[in-house]
């Protein structure tokens, strides 16, 4: 049995070696009892990122797949491009920070019999933050849940944790719909699955913040809200 683990990179030789061993390390384990697939989707780094990665997964003998392109088009996109060239069942997403554990996924795992969607979540037990993130980047992301929830997903605390597990033909066929390239990526697969009358079980994990975090505040904020508004336009009609 196959199954897929998606992480996207944008420019992160800097934490990328460890990330691919972290990877190996779990992935030898066979979790789950499935023979793991490693997709890294490079999106459009400008550094070596691509060139640590592969060597790091030679050294630690890991099955990696790697997909590059010339221009940063967003995470968003990273992520539907690794989800649309998979082929394994369950499907994992991860950060590259790792923020959220590997060791983590078997909570989701547990789910997804009767929740083709499983997403993990920062939001419902805090005793699980390990490392919180400062307070004005706390503030606002309480802002904009609030948004979400009025706009696309209501009943969710937090969307916009990396970590999320699907059943893989769900997660192909939600992505193939997907349009949204960027950091609300995220909200839209969620909508789209509500759309479709999935069940997405949102489950507590470990959570530990990254201080080399990419996401900028003030204009990732503005860009991630203008795509949530625009959601529900973009998919009306649909079914």
């Amino acid at each position: 049995m196959k199954a897929t683990l998606v992480v996207p990179a944008y420019n992160e030789s800097s934490r990328i070696e460890a990330c691919i061993r972290n990877v190996a390390h779990w992935t030898h384990t066979r979790p789950g009892g499935w023979d793991w697939e490693t997709i890294l989707v490079d999106d459009g780094s400008t550094d070596d990122t691509v060139a640590r990665a592969r060597r790091v997964a030679g050294e630690e003998k890991l099955d990696l797949r790697v997909i590059s392109y010339g221009a940063n088009r967003g995470k968003g996109a990273a992520i539907r491009e690794g989800v649309l060239a998979s082929s394994g069942d369950p499907l994992l997403i991860s950060d590259t920070d790792l923020s959220t554990p590997l060791s983590e996924w078997v909570k989701l795992a547990e789910r997804l019999p009767t929740n083709p969607v499983a997403i993990g979540s920062r939001g419902m037990t805090q005793d699980l933050v390990r490392k919180r993130q400062a307070f004005h980047r706390v503030l606002l992301g309480k802002v904009g849940n609030s948004i979400i929830q009025i706009f696309a997903v209501p009943g969710i605390q937090d969307t916009q944790c990396g970590f999320k597990l699907f059943r893989g033909n769900v997660a192909r066929d939600l992505f193939c719909a997907a349009r949204v390239d960027r950091f609300a990526w995220d909200v839209e697969v969620l909508y789209l699955a509500r759309r479709r009358g999935l069940a997405i079980a949102e489950v507590p994990v470990l959570w530990f913040n990254s201080p080399e975090s990419k996401v900028r505040v003030v204009r990732d904020a503005i860009q991630t809200l203008w795509d949530v508004l625009r959601i529900r336009w973009m998919h009306r009609g649909e079914k």
